[in-house]
């Protein structure tokens, strides 16, 4: 009997080892996927989403202070205004001279 048990206890020894070998094995496999995307994605040069979003805004300042200005210089020359354009920027049509 006593021989059987020690079969058992030297076989769960075998699996436990195994296990901790196989869980080791796993955790360095992650380690090592994760370095590697991390230096893949790096390599791409992609940008956060804060610094996207903060160009956006100074893109959309930008455009809006372009079409004050287009309207502003256009006013001064005394250059009717673009219907199409204006339409787009949301800027109201000016009233006809005609009446």
């Amino acid at each position: 009997m006593q021989s059987e048990n020690r079969f058992f206890d030297d076989l769960a020894k075998l699996v436990n080892g195994a296990a901790g070998t196989v869980a080791g094995m796993t955790r360095e496999f992650e380690s090592t996927a994760r370095e590697r995307a991390k230096e893949w994605i790096g390599g791409m040069e992609f940008v956060s989403r804060e610094e996207f979003d903060a160009v956006k805004a100074l893109a959309a300042a930008a455009r809006e202070e372009v079409e004050a200005l287009k309207a502003r210089l256009d006013a001064l020359e005394g250059k009717p205004a673009d219907p199409i354009a204006d339409s787009i920027a949301g800027v109201a049509p000016a009233p006809d001279d005609a009446d």
